[in-house]
């Protein structure tokens, strides 16, 4: 262990002095297995004491917008705002004074590729290896992410559970009710009194309609095929433009490195409409005043987690509009079956929307305020 810490006291000297660090020389000084941290979303690092940093994921790397082997020329302190409580704990956990600790402090990025500083948790741990500390550091805004599309992904499994059993529940007795209609209608002589059991069996056919909506998504097969988003954005854009030809703009923004990828073409198409639609209905004042804006973005995102698991690349698509955002009361159950923000709404477009991504093991996220919504699909791409 001592040969081992004066070897690191040797690389630290090496490199303070601006020759460039020895990666292999590092390397072998290091505990086995830090490669697997490269397969975490989060960032991590295996720090000295005084900071000195020996190794960096790539997801260190990413975040921070240099490359691994010029972080190993650095302090880790340097990158922060306020480094003077992260050294004191990094030390006291290399000393074993606790076994690990948490705070909150502002990662700085490189100025030239970031232009602002990173919200982040940081959680310091000891490695029983020449008294060295990991710093394991957890966006703040993704931590809070994460924790919503657990939160969404639960609620889909109850809604779905629900919708099925109410599903169960409604169809029998409307069954029973209408054919009562029918037959209470064939022995009716007087017209007037047929008028009632006229409405009892159109509002039975209407309940029925809705009962199988909300039972469709979990009725169709999943057709898999090869899906190109651009595709499936143009589609949405030609619908959207046919029910709304005057007075909406319709942005397209994509990239086209985007890559194909397994899918329900179909599902998607109606993923895509349902959210541009609703926007389209909010842009009515908008679409009569001549200024009302949607927007399709595509983008592809690197190294993203999704629905607890990380994927190297997922497919982004923006929707956005410039409509009067989502009412405050509903924000957060937009989702939900039934949940509407608009008069004669049936609150199905985004739950289905929601069940379509979700069957594509991608989620939805939205945020919204006067003047600027987005809905954000996320796809894991291959």
């Amino acid at each position: 262990m001592a040969k081992n810490a004066g070897a690191l006291s040797r690389q630290r000297s090496v490199a303070k002095g601006g020759s460039t660090a020895d990666p292999a020389e590092i390397q072998r000084l290091l505990p086995p297995g830090l490669d697997t941290f490269d397969y975490l979303a989060t960032m991590v690092a295996v720090v000295e004491p005084d900071g000195q940093c020996l190794f960096v994921n790539a997801a260190f790397e990413e975040v921070l917008g240099l490359s691994r082997r010029s972080v190993l020329r650095e302090s880790i302190y340097d990158w922060f705002a306020d480094p003077v409580l992260l050294r004191d704990v990094v030390q006291a956990v290399a000393r074993n004074d606790y076994a690990t600790s948490r705070l909150e402090a502002e990662l700085k990025r490189h100025p030239h590729v970031f232009s602002e500083s990173l919200h982040v948790q940081v959680i310091v741990t000891r490695l029983d290896h020449g008294n060295l500390a990991v710093i394991e550091l957890v966006e703040v805004e993704q931590k809070t992410r994460q924790e919503r599309e657990e939160r969404a992904l639960d609620q889909a499994q109850a809604n779905k559970e629900l919708i099925r059993n109410l599903a169960h529940e409604i169809k029998n007795p409307l069954g029973g009710i209408r054919g009562a209609a029918q037959l209470l209608q064939m022995e009716l002589e007087s017209k007037s009194l047929t008028e009632y059991t006229q409405v009892i069996i159109h509002e039975a056919d209407r309940l029925q309609l809705l009962v199988d909506r909300l039972l469709a998504p979990h009725r169709r097969p999943h057709l898999v095929g090869d899906v190109n988003i651009h595709e499936v954005c143009e589609r949405v854009r030609s619908l959207i433009l046919a029910e709304f030809p005057k007075g909406l703009k319709v942005v397209r923004d994509y990239d086209i490195s985007v890559p194909e990828f397994r899918g329900d073409r179909e599902q998607l198409i109606q993923a895509v409409l349902n959210i541009a639609h609703n926007a389209a209905q909010a842009l009515v004042e908008r679409i009569q005043g001549g200024d009302a804006m949607l927007r399709l973005k595509t983008r592809v995102a690197r190294r993203v987690t999704i629905n607890r698991e990380l994927h190297r690349l997922a497919l982004v698509l923006h929707i956005e509009d410039n409509g009067p955002g989502i009412p405050e009361s509903i924000r957060d159950r937009i989702f939900y079956p039934l949940v509407s923000g608009r008069e004669g709404g049936s609150g199905l477009g985004l739950t289905l929307a929601q069940t379509f991504v979700q069957q594509h093991h991608g989620t939805i996220e939205c945020e919204s305020q006067p003047g600027h919504t987005v809905f954000k699909i996320l796809i894991p791409l291959p």
